[in-house]
């Protein structure tokens, strides 16, 4: 059994009154004396009681942790670019209303589990419902896919953070090996004429210097390892070792830097955008209210996927994290809190991009529209630095912009990698406990050597390929499933007795309704959606082959294949087969009511 630091599970309710519930009155490892009453199927495990695990140094430590790891880059690009294309002020409404049925919800639910289990995504299954032991390993396995291209962006962040310490930033003007006769430079020079062949310095910059994409010509030739990105990738994980080898103790430290840092910045750079010219026009069409967009369905999946990618319930990092928490924390308002933090920050990086699109917009001399038509890392490192390079002071922005990007994408880092490292651990205690530095430096070291392939030069179409297949589909799913069991299958009341256990408090009626039916109905209508909709995958020029997207599915499909799997093998190994069940076939003709649950009721409660 994975050591624990909680001494209640799943309906064992301590002595009302208890000062602190859930620990003994001593430092001895031993099972805590909880009168229970007695269960229709089977009595409830008692777990015991140690202090060999991990706890946070300070509350602070906690919520600036989960902050970190739910304020990542995609708040800063994606938000802005999905309420603009979805109705502007309008899609605030769609949002609002998908995080308040859906994803806060869930996120509640999340840091409860961890909390009261006090063990990682794996693990917890053994108390919850066994049968869906399998959703544990999928986790861990699409927390890889995510370490394999997430730090390759990172690694882009930190080739610019370089480049930027020069008085003449590099993608300023195209005057450089890399330019080619497409290469427009725009800013101060009258009488420019942009056309769809025009390309701007700060484009070729991305594509031919960082990338040179140009050196491959698809997936079926991705060319060599660019060593400089290497070199960047390999001083990533360097930080993220050191930031996690010693526990939540040590990145508990680090993120009082990385989580803040993004703060001051996006500050700064709301300041100055404000005061650009043009700036107004790309604020207007950021959230001129398009009503009439909310009619249409794909605006309500967007705000759905959205909330839910934003505030990251699924990836085992909430559980992980929430289970170094004292037991009587108070989960509800940590959960109420980081998530208006959250959904806040995505707010107010629109502002931030948006007045910078638009003074963009006023320098070319066109709509916002077309210079706000790039979406994804194409908006932090082509958009963003053009107009960052051609402001006075560029060079100090670029670094702060770049710095600030570091940052978001280190956190979220954090937390994936610590959401397996729990889990691992808390699984194999015995092996692992006392290996924890060795551990994560074979992680790292497998993460390294997975991203190698995103470090090429058509590396930009591996990231694009994990990014949509190795995450997307699958932790939907996830959610959808953890969602199920949880309410379904453990139960919503049992699973209300542990929160009252941990807050003297049994979350009301709206908590329960959403977490029974909306939430997982929330989750199944945008499965389904993304599924009929689904649209062809391009990158720049390049068209994605039919045989690249069957291979996007395959990778898809083996994290999420591992929760049948281990209920088939639960199956099969349980004691007492469905040969042995049906034995009881002859008393049941003499009696149709008579049914054998006992297996049944071990595949769940066992």
């Amino acid at each position: 059994m994975p050591q624990q630091d909680s001494a209640v599970m799943a309906g064992s309710l301590t002595h009302h009154g208890s000062p602190n519930p859930g620990y003994t009155a001593n430092n001895n490892a031993v099972p805590v004396p909880v009168p229970v009453p007695a269960p229709a199927l089977a009595p409830a495990p008692v777990l015991t009681q140690t202090n060999s695990r991990d706890k946070w140094s300070k509350k602070m430590d906690f919520l600036l942790s989960v902050i970190g790891f739910a304020v990542d880059l995609g708040n800063v690009w994606r938000f802005p670019y999905v309420c603009y294309q979805n109705g502007g002020g309008a899609f605030l409404i769609p949002y609002i209303l998908m995080a308040i049925f859906g994803g806060v919800p869930l996120f509640y639910m999340e840091l409860a589990l961890g909390q009261f289990h006090r063990t990682g995504a794996i693990s917890i299954w053994k108390h919850i419902c066994p049968i869906f032991k399998g959703i544990g390993y999928a986790i861990c396995i699409i927390a890889l896919y995510v370490s394999f291209y997430y730090n390759t962006i990172i690694a882009w962040a930190l080739f610019y953070f370089y480049s930027s310490f020069s008085s003449i930033l590099p993608w300023t003007n195209c005057d450089n090996v890399w330019n080619t006769p497409d290469c427009t430079n725009y800013f101060g020079i009258d009488n420019v004429t942009w056309t769809n062949a025009s390309r701007s310095p700060a484009e070729e910059f991305y594509t031919r210097n960082v990338l040179e994409i140009h050196k491959s010509s698809g997936l079926k030739n991705v060319g060599g390892v660019r060593w400089q990105l290497m070199l960047c990738l390999f001083l990533i994980f360097t930080i993220v070792y050191f930031s996690l080898w010693k526990g939540v103790k040590t990145s508990g430290k680090v993120v009082w830097v990385t989580a803040t840092l993004p703060y001051i910045v996006l500050f700064i750079l709301l300041i100055r955008g404000a005061t650009l010219p043009g700036a107004w026009r790309g604020v207007v069409f950021y959230l001129k209210p398009q009503w009439g967009k909310l009619l249409d369905t794909t605006v309500w999946v967007d705000a759905a996927a959205q909330i839910f990618f934003s505030l990251g319930p699924g990836f085992g990092v909430l559980l992980a994290l929430s289970s170094y928490n004292p037991f009587t924390n108070n989960c509800y308002r940590d959960a109420i809190v980081t998530s208006l933090v959250n959904c806040l920050t995505s707010f107010v990086s629109g502002f931030v991009i948006f007045t910078v699109l638009g003074y963009m917009a006023e320098m070319r001399q066109v709509e916002v529209e077309e210079v706000a038509r790039d979406k994804g890392p194409s908006l932090l490192f082509i958009t963003y630095p053009e107009a960052i390079a051609n402001m006075m002071g560029s060079t100090f922005f670029a670094i702060i912009f770049f710095t600030m990007m570091i940052t978001l994408g280190l956190d979220s880092t954090f937390g994936g990698l610590e959401a397996i490292i729990t889990a691992v651990l808390d699984e194999y205690p015995d092996l692992l406990s006392n290996r924890r530095e060795l551990f994560v430096l074979g992680l790292v070291i497998v993460c390294f050597v997975g991203s190698l392939s995103t470090l090429t030069n058509g590396g930009a179409y591996v990231v694009k390929l994990l990014e949509e297949f190795g995450v997307g589909s699958s932790i939907i799913a996830v959610g959808f499933l953890e969602a199920i069991a949880v309410s379904w299958f453990y139960g919503i009341n049992r699973f209300s007795n542990d929160v009252k256990a941990m807050l003297g408090k049994a979350p009301g009626l709206f908590w329960r309704v959403c977490w029974v039916a909306i939430s997982p109905a929330f989750l199944a209508y945008i499965i389904v959606s993304s599924l009929l909709k689904a649209p062809p995958l391009t990158l720049f020029d390049y068209k994605y082959p039919d045989w690249s997207i069957t291979v996007g599915y395959i990778v898809g499909f083996s994290s999420f294949m591992w929760i049948p799997i281990y209920m088939v093998y639960k199956l099969v190994w349980t004691p007492g087969s469905l040969k042995q069940a049906s034995r009881f076939g002859d008393r049941a003709k003499n009696n149709p009511n008579a049914i054998n649950m006992n297996f049944f009721i071990r595949l769940l409660l066992e």
